[in-house]
């Protein structure tokens, strides 16, 4: 039987592919970019995956998102010359998976996109032109909502190649979030109380290349009346060096990259959460949290009004964690009783299955037995 090459080369493609790279097991060949170079943040999502049947690492980060693309390509095309597949699967809308899409491409492989159909509608996000450039390449388009699947019949996209499969980071984080004894530990441990914090993550080029964005940020998150739990990306703490912000960390609790089991329980303790990153949108419809959007656009408009708010960088951000912070345990309440948009169940056996028809394999060839 023919492997199937799951290609990534960040953080939350990892997480996201996890569920399917342990549903096909020796079957799973992944390559792993290297895009996020940062060894700790991708040792600490490697430590918690299914070890596949194969793994190319390259180490392809660190330079111009040109460049890194080119590089990209060939090492998935020098993967796919050397090893038959069924399928090659991407997912989201990194540079890695733009490079797995056009690699495939050139392979006449089958193309399969995980997270396909998203749109923020906002050209100035490098990710919008490599999502739809992606979904028009693939052969499957595995759309987590009904909404993304519109999004791609308004492009045109052939219904026969959408198939709505809710989005495999609700298997992910089920996975990998601790028990409630588990999350007590890593709050206590880091000096936290449950509904008494908030947690905060920026590391969008908007907000973190922009001195007088990465500025108001910081002083608007230092300037919240709870202990604010910033777990530091890379990008980010470079950028506060580089542009002389480092005193405005010291109102801050910051911690170094987290383990994905270690966020999911710092997350699912806040009383509300600040982020510009688009898994933590999913993450807290599961886990139930509210988050104030820091951004100019969202590829993920699901959430709005009911777990999140899209702010820009000023002062709506403290104005809006106010909002959620006038009945933590209300609002804790409230949110729990809405069901998360991203789906229930196995996203990831609905996309097996969707692949498996797409190779014209026999049923349940491609699964694990028993």
């Amino acid at each position: 039987m023919e492997s199937v090459t799951l290609v990534c080369g960040t953080r939350p493609e990892l997480i996201k592919l996890a569920p399917l790279i342990r549903l096909f097991g020796p079957r799973a060949v992944v390559v792993y970019t290297g895009q996020h170079y940062d060894r700790t943040m991708y040792e600490l999502i490697r430590r918690d995956i299914a070890e596949p049947g194969g793994f190319h690492e390259f180490a392809l980060g660190g330079t111009r998102r040109g460049t890194q693309l080119g590089l990209a390509v060939k090492a998935v095309d020098d993967v796919l010359a050397a090893h038959r597949t069924a399928a090659v699967v991407v997912q989201g809308d990194t540079t890695s998976a733009l490079a797995g899409a056009l690699a495939a491409n050139a392979n006449d492989v089958p193309l399969v996109h995980v997270e396909a159909g998203l749109r923020s509608f906002d050209r100035a996000m490098p990710e919008e032109h490599n999502r739809v450039a992606i979904d028009h390449l693939a052969d499957l388009c595995c759309a987590p909502t009904p909404l993304n699947r519109a999004n791609l019949l308004a492009e045109n996209i052939p219904a026969d190649r959408v198939e709505v499969t809710g989005n495999t980071v609700v298997e992910a984080l089920e996975a990998a979030l601790p028990d409630v004894g588990a999350e007590t530990a890593v709050q206590s441990a880091h000096g936290l109380r449950r509904d008494h914090y908030a947690v905060a993550t920026i590391h969008r080029p908007e907000n973190v290349d922009d001195p007088a964005n990465l500025e108001t940020v910081l002083r608007e998150l230092a300037a919240l009346p709870l202990t604010v739990v910033l777990p530091l990306h890379p990008r980010t703490a470079k950028r506060v060096q580089d542009f002389g912000l480092g005193a405005l960390l010291h109102g801050l609790r910051v911690l170094p990259p987290q383990g994905y089991p270690e966020f999911l329980a710092l997350v699912a303790g806040a009383a509300v959460v600040v982020s510009d990153s688009g898994g933590i949108q999913e993450e807290v419809s599961v886990l139930k949290r509210p988050v104030v959007v820091v951004r100019r656009s969202t590829e993920r408009p699901e959430i709005e009004g009911t777990f999140g708010t899209l702010v820009p960088p000023g002062p709506r951000i403290g104005t809006e964690v106010a909002r959620w912070l006038d009945d933590v345990a209300g609002h804790r309440a409230r949110l729990a009783a809405v069901p998360s948009p991203y789906g229930t169940g196995s996203p990831a056996v609905r996309i097996a299955a969707a692949l498996e028809e797409l190779v014209d394999q026999r049923p349940g060839v491609l699964l694990p037995v028993g």
